[in-house]
């Protein structure tokens, strides 16, 4: 995975994307991994067209499942679990898991409404997957400020 330019974004920032290159090259069977905000907007992706067309690059166009297919996905499955979620009394949502024939999606909640996002292998070790969404979002959870949130989507609509 090559990694977004992160040239001129707060050491916090730079802190979160080292974190994300870190889940994906890491653990095996990842395939990307988004972090998105409460309004669906993504604010961190390992895609590499984006880090592309960041680093002055043409973008180029990820396959189907990309880390933008996935912030879609994740924001779509996040909005129905919350609200499954409500309707059952079941509390808040912390982790949901899709368990396809070709693949898995993992969507764990961050904080304020923000949530992560990872595709992986069919054959992955789901245990050790979901241990790393725990680590990452443990340590990102308290630093995803607002401010932090506004600088990360600011740096997605530039690199697209």
């Amino acid at each position: 995975m090559t990694a977004p330019s992160t040239l001129g974004l707060s050491t916090e920032a730079r802190n979160l994307h080292w974190l994300l290159s870190n889940l994906v090259e890491e653990v095996p069977g990842v395939h990307s991994v988004t972090v998105v905000s409460s309004d669906g907007l993504m604010l961190l992706s390992s895609d590499p067209g984006l880090a592309a067309a960041a680093e002055g690059g043409p973008r180029q166009d990820g396959p189907r499942g990309s880390s933008a297919d996935l912030a879609t996905i994740v924001s779509g499955i996040g909005s129905l679990t919350i609200g499954a979620a409500k309707l059952m009394d079941g509390g808040g949502v912390k982790q949901t898991m899709v368990a396809m024939e070709e693949g898995s999606v993992f969507v764990m909640s961050i904080s304020d409404g923000s949530l992560l996002g990872v595709h992986a292998t069919p054959d992955c070790d789901m245990s050790v997957v979901a241990y790393h969404m725990a680590l990452f979002v443990g340590r990102a959870g308290h630093v995803l400020t607002p401010e932090l949130r506004s600088e990360l989507r600011k740096s997605m609509e530039s690199a697209q």
